[in-house]
């Protein structure tokens, strides 16, 4: 099927609705381009495609997605009889006993799973690559990143290996890798779609799953299958409208838009990355849009140093565990960003916990009162276009050297995991040099219709479907 990679994940199922196309016939498209991409790319670092030809070959539920390949991140979900890493040497299962209820939605929407996707160690930093999996790089320049922590599902989904692919999001891990491979990324709001029983890892509420996908219909009718609500959740699911593959086709009337390029270390973003948050705005503006630059105002330090807190505190208790199922503490098998976020957790007491914890939600409540006069905030996703792939190396003797790198270069995505906002990620410019540049639109709580009604218009008039990365097809 040559011209598989011209559909997204829509198009594909509407084919084989047609009987133009067969499901096992785009299961084997999917992974014949896994055998020619990967190799360049180490986005695709676990294969079933045996088990996948053979569900392609029989009876598939009859969902929005029917037929379509489709990969899961090697981190956090759990697919039965595959092995889970979650990139470490340490934490590897050599196979689940059973799916988590995210993979059962994704079942049920009718997907074909392939494979898992490349992760970093516990999916820390905002790029991927460990010691277990090594880096994983960009389709339109495997020099540069692919971004993380779902580098490897970004990546595949960007060079038309599969449609959409899932991802997750605990401090910007959808929307950095969007922003790097040219997609579309939504953080969702908070407990949109199910966490499952295995919930443990969501205990602080920073992390979310969804998808990273090449259309923003995909994404809606993706958000349409999955979240709607789970039972026994011990948290309120966050109501909507309507479908929100209907949102996609709306018209969102007109918006208050505040914008800012502010970084928590007030140091300027890249004169590209500047331009084209300028060219958004403007087109905004242009289209009748309530448009002005403000910046959240908040104290970014006294915010990161509450979230830092609360983190290691979060990490070091999963670290505990992990080490109940392995029966005994780690060692070298684990790489220096875990290990240090281990011992920071393990110093801690629970009073700095838990004052941390409160600081959060008296900083989140500042946060979210400024969207009482705004309906999106826009941003750029990244300070800089994707740095190199040596530029941001996990395992470099000098930690601090890498946190200094990683705040010059992901400055934007953080606040709103710890406020539980949904943030979309769009793939609206590129640098002279070819690299996606990434948008970052952020709605009130719960208010992801709004978000999929912008990014419908914007993908009409700040179209990007015929840009295509070097490595495509």
């Amino acid at each position: 099927m040559r011209d598989y990679a011209d559909y997204d994940g829509l198009g594909l199922a509407g084919l084989v609705r047609k009987g133009e196309v067969t499901a096992r016939e785009l299961t084997d498209a999917a992974i014949e381009r896994i055998e020619r991409h990967n190799p360049k790319l180490n986005a695709v670092v676990f294969k079933a495609y045996d088990e996948a030809r053979g569900i392609a070959s029989g009876q598939l539920p009859e969902g929005p997605f029917k037929g379509v390949p489709f990969l899961i991140k090697d981190l956090g979900v759990r697919v039965k009889n595959w092995p889970r890493t979650s990139a470490s040497k340490f934490a590897k299962i050599e196979a689940d006993a059973e799916d988590s209820t995210l993979i059962t939605r994704y079942r049920q929407a009718g997907v074909v799973l392939v494979g898992k996707t490349n992760t970093p160690e516990f999916g820390i930093p905002g790029v991927t690559t460990s010691a277990l999996l090594g880096p994983c790089r960009n389709p339109w320049n495997t020099d540069h990143i692919s971004g993380g922590s779902s580098g490897g599902a970004a990546s595949a989904v960007a060079a038309g290996i599969v449609p959409l692919a899932h991802a997750s999001d605990g401090l910007g891990s959808i929307r950095i890798p969007a922003a790097c491979c040219g997609l579309v990324g939504l953080k969702t709001t908070r407990d949109r779609n199910p966490n499952g029983v295995h919930d443990a890892d969501r205990a602080i509420g920073f992390s979310v799953d969804h998808v990273v996908a090449r259309t923003v219909r995909d994404s809606a009718a993706m958000l349409d299958a999955t979240g709607y609500p789970e039972p026994g959740s011990p948290f309120a699911w966050p109501a909507k409208e309507r479908p929100y593959l209907d949102d996609v086709s709306r018209a969102p009337g007109k918006l208050r838009i505040a914008w800012s390029s502010e970084t928590p270390t007030g140091n300027p973003v890249d004169t590209e990355v500047r331009a084209a948050l300028e060219r958004t705005a403007e087109t905004l503006k242009g289209l009748g849009h309530d448009v002005r630059e403000e910046g959240l105002g908040i104290d970014y330090r006294a915010l990161y140093h509450a979230q830092g807190i609360v983190s290691a505190a979060n990490f070091s208790a999963g670290m505990k565990r992990w080490i109940e199922i392995k029966g005994r503490e780690p060692g070298g098998d684990i790489e220096g960003l875990a290990r240090r976020l281990y011992e920071r957790g393990q110093a801690m007491t629970g009073q700095e916990a838990m004052w941390a914890w409160q600081q959060l939600r008296l900083m989140n409540r500042k946060i979210l009162a400024r969207f009482e006069q705004w309906d999106v905030w826009l941003s750029p996703v990244m300070c800089t276009p994707p740095p190199r792939v040596e530029y941001l190396d996990t395992l470099m003797d000098d930690l601090r050297e890498f946190d200094k790198r990683q705040a010059a270069t992901f400055g934007f995505t953080p606040p709103f995991n710890m406020t539980g906002q949904p943030s979309m990620s769009l793939p609206l410019a590129q640098s002279a040099s070819s690299l996606p540049i990434g948008m970052m639109f952020t709605a009130k709580y719960a208010d992801e219709a709004t978000l999929f009604r912008l990014a419908g218009l914007l993908e009409k008039e700040m179209p990007w479907k015929e840009r295509k990365p070097a490595v495509w097809g």
